[in-house]
């Protein structure tokens, strides 16, 4: 019988989960035991999971759980060196030439563990079949518009935590808007037509932001992009692979005349040997929502990565309902989704 086991998260702030109760039910049904561990800040109640027929264990017990489990999160694992012999489902970040990916591929060489990344579960067209996508260009593009309002006001950002819901994000970031004293901004976003771009847009859209929309067809030749620098903000909406191109380099951000003042790094891969925006280097954090990259004239990037914790109960409905066909599938690991993700984890975890 698969065994799925959820354990909880242990990021500051992070209050999403990728499975919800009725996921439970289901997967019980379907002869998949499930396990989930305790958790002082997921956003649903632990007995809500007991209710629909889950084990409960304590929170960190997935290093003990069985050997066959597979171990499912979303954001990365506590640091340690220790070996992974178990099967984990999460986001590694670690197959694009990340820093903190080598030795996370290394302690699953040395226990004989398998990742299946979330970001790499596709379907036969290579299409990605859960993501948080849409509610993390939504977030992301509220929080730039409030590091854009409080640049208006000389002030530093304020930080961020979990809005009750999106009614509410929005009636924050109209009230911040409105009492910078300065008329809306307009905005690029490249990526314009995937899900994260589509959330950005949105949000835009809804504070009265006029959007320039661009996807692949506006981007194929490479740059530059003097256009990004016409824009008061600027989405980035799209993950950084191999030729992606370099959509703001260091000579626009040293541009006196630019009108550009906030950058949105939505897809967030500072740390990737293929950031499409190279003039800084660490992703930003809800205490410290925007970094100052340039001063004359003010230019700050947001770079939050877990952006769609902000909203957690949307975020996590949304992704546990796509993701569920899926985790029906475990029974035969080695096809489909999760044998792609496998090969794709292959190609780059050293030898043992």
């Amino acid at each position: 019988m698969p065994h799925l086991w959820v354990r909880a998260e242990q990021r500051a702030n992070e209050k999403r989960v990728g499975l919800m109760p009725k996921g439970v039910a289901a997967l019980k049904a379907a002869g998949i035991a499930v396990t989930v561990e305790q958790s002082p800040s997921r956003i649903v109640p632990i007995d809500a999971f007991a209710e629909a027929g889950a084990t409960i264990a304590p929170e960190g017990s997935w290093v003990e759980a069985p050997k066959d489990a597979f171990i499912f999160g979303l954001k990365e694992l506590p640091d340690s060196t220790d070996p992974l012999p178990h099967r984990h489902i999460f986001f590694g970040h670690a197959f694009k030439g990340q820093s903190l990916g080598r030795p996370l591929l290394a302690r699953f060489a040395a226990g004989g563990g398998t990742l299946y990344d979330l970001e790499y579960l596709t379907d036969e067209t290579g299409r990605r079949v859960a993501a948080f996508g849409y509610w993390a260009g939504y977030a992301g593009a509220a929080v730039s518009l409030l590091a854009w309002a409080a640049q208006q006001r000389g002030t530093p950002c304020a930080p961020v935590s979990t809005w009750p819901d999106a009614a509410a994000m929005r009636d924050d970031v109209a009230r911040a808007m409105r009492e910078s004293g300065a008329p809306a901004p307009d905005a690029l976003v490249i990526g314009a037509l995937g899900r994260v771009g589509t959330g950005a847009s949105d949000f835009c859209s809804a504070m009265g932001v006029d959007v320039t929309q661009w996807d692949m067809a506006e981007t194929a030749h490479g740059g530059p992009f003097p256009e990004i620098a016409a824009h008061g903000l600027f989405f980035n909406c799209i993950l950084a692979r191999p030729g992606c191109p370099v959509f703001v380099p260091p000579a626009m951000r040293d541009d006196p005349g630019r009108a550009l003042r906030v950058i949105g790094d939505i897809a967030c891969d500072p740390d990737s040997d293929y950031n499409p925006i190279p003039i800084y280097d660490r992703a930003t954090s809800w205490e410290a929502p925007a970094t100052r990259v340039a001063d004359a004239p003010p230019l700050d990037v947001m770079a939050i990565d877990n952006l769609p914790s902000l909203l957690p109960l949307e975020s996590s409905e949304d992704f546990s309902e796509q993701l569920l066909p899926h985790l029906l599938t475990l029974g035969a690991p080695g096809d489909g989704v999760w044998g792609r993700a496998e090969a794709e984890f292959r190609k780059h975890v050293p030898e043992g």
